[in-house]
């Protein structure tokens, strides 16, 4: 990310982050998608009990990957940040966060952390919404610089 001449103020606390549009477009094509699968499996008059069964199974099937996809998410609170990514959630106290991250390219965020690890943030991700997900990175550093250990540096 490119500095900015003044350092952004942080949000209050608590705040979630989250890809919004992304998530929009996810749930969105996720119950689009589980309701014509589910129609046409109670439409077509030549399918068996199972066979509808098996439809609407595979509807519930892909439906839930695209809410898995949108699941992803960043709550910072006065203790810390809980960092929720597809499959798993970690729990952060804001001093073992050294540095965020959003490098030209990244995929999303990444966050240092004390014991020398780096922890991908799924939850803020510039694909669809370049500029909020600067924006929220923005915040997210500043949060951590006031909050933490965290420096300015990339």
């Amino acid at each position: 990310m490119a500095e900015s001449a003044a350092p952004p103020v942080p949000p209050a606390l608590p705040v979630t982050f989250r890809p919004t549009r992304t998530r929009a477009v996810l749930l969105g094509v996720g119950l689009a998608m589980f309701a014509t699968i589910t129609a046409i499996a109670v439409l077509l008059e030549n399918l068996s009990p199972g066979e509808r069964v098996s439809f609407v199974f595979t509807a519930v099937l892909l439906s839930s990957v695209l809410v898995l996809l949108s699941r992803p998410k960043v709550a910072a609170d006065e203790d810390g940040v809980t960092v929720v990514n597809l499959t798993n959630t970690r729990r952060l106290a804001w001093a073992e966060i050294l540095r965020v991250n959003l490098r030209p390219g990244d995929p999303w965020v990444f966050l240092d952390l004390s014991d020398g690890t780096s922890l991908p943030v799924l939850g803020i991700q510039p694909g669809v919404a370049k500029q909020q997900a600067i924006s929220d990175a923005r915040a997210l550093r500043a949060l951590a610089e006031t909050h933490g250990t965290g420096t300015n540096d990339h």
